[in-house]
């Protein structure tokens, strides 16, 4: 009976290892924190879907060049105490939903954008 209950055991915290290895977590960084929540953020991590990010991007109020970055999309959650060149880690969520106030103001952000949940 005891090694049913220690098999038990066993399999329970193998199995909690193995949801927390189905994450799909990336390290990024805010590298440009605009008016609006218009947020650059740049993807430190080789095994970011590559269709997902601009490769090259050029802010044209800046002329700064960046690589690998996409516009925050969901900005409703994003931590403010995150600053820019903080590194943070992150998924990819695209089920969530953006419901808040967000203002107009323009700032020059990438094309590509994601929705993202910060794990940190």
């Amino acid at each position: 009976m005891k090694n049913t209950k220690w098999i038990i055991l066993s399999f329970f915290f193998i199995s909690c290892d193995d949801v927390n290895d189905d994450i799909n977590a990336f390290e990024g960084k805010l590298v440009k924190k605009g008016i609006c929540m218009n947020y650059v953020i740049q993807v430190n991590d080789s095994n970011f879907p590559n269709d997902m990010f601009e490769k090259e991007w050029t802010d044209e109020s800046s002329n700064k060049e960046y690589k690998n970055v996409f516009r925050l999309e969901s900005v409703c959650d994003f931590p403010e105490s995150i600053n820019e060149n903080d590194t943070f880690n992150f998924i990819i969520d695209n089920d969530k939903e953006n419901l808040c106030a967000v203002c107009y103001a323009y700032t020059p952000t990438p094309d590509k954008s994601i929705s993202i949940s910060v794990l940190d």
